[in-house]
């Protein structure tokens, strides 16, 4: 069953329990869109003026590599580059929504559909990314699988500068404004896949990607 109907099911038997309808009314709506339109946010860190330097610098830390190019039809030279310095295979799916750049002139072969068990190399774009913690924020939809960014041992996503927020707030403040309600899947990816659960040592792409690299577009 799609998770999204599952969802929409599990409410609703809650709010028949409660003695309300299956959806919530207008005036429902109306009343969380004010609640949270006048609830007062928490303490946040001060962020400089230039988020985009800032953003890459929290990537860094978190493990991420990232190479900045002056606009979108540049990105997949740049991805180029990338695989190629470390020697990866020049084969990739990608997002459908990245159809119109030009990937064979870059030498890429990329396939625009949901990754398999085979597949190495993942590009995506993203919706938006905050510079507080240097994270991707994915979200899913027909042509923009979450699988894409975590299946495949290397994870490539395209940033565009002006997609880049302060931080979590922002982001889901910017996801309630251009999608309503939120997807099904919403994925903040903050480097490397990680854990520490083995003598507290870090081992990196232990529940997905081993490497994630980020192409910065500033002219986007």
């Amino acid at each position: 069953m799609d998770t999204s109907i599952a969802r929409r099911q599990i409410l609703a038997r809650i709010r028949a329990a409660q003695g309300r309808e299956d959806e919530p009314s207008a005036s429902e709506r109306e009343a969380a869109a004010d609640y949270l339109a006048r609830h007062p946010q928490g303490p946040r860190p001060p962020l400089p003026d230039d988020l985009v330097t800032h953003f890459i610098e929290q990537a860094l830390r978190m493990s991420t590599t990232v190479e900045s190019v002056d606009a979108l039809h540049d990105a997949p030279a740049a991805a180029h580059r990338y695989l190629t310095e470390c020697g990866l295979p020049l084969q990739a799916i990608a997002w459908q929504t990245l159809q119109d750049l030009d990937w064979s002139a870059a030498g890429l072969t990329v396939e625009f559909r949901k990754p398999e068990d085979s597949d190495r190399v993942g590009i995506t774009g993203c919706f938006c990314a905050t510079a507080e913690t240097g994270s991707l924020v994915l979200l899913s939809g027909p042509e923009t699988y979450a699988s894409a960014g975590l299946l495949p041992e290397t994870h490539i996503a395209i940033v565009p500068a002006s997609r880049i927020v302060a931080g979590h707030e922002d982001a889901f403040s910017l996801i309630r404004a251009e999608r309503g309600e939120p997807p099904r899947a919403v994925n903040f990816i903050s480097g490397p896949s990680r854990t520490g659960d083995i003598e507290q040592t870090i081992v990196l792409g232990a529940h997905g990607p081993y490497r994630v690299h980020v192409i910065v577009v500033r002219g986007a």
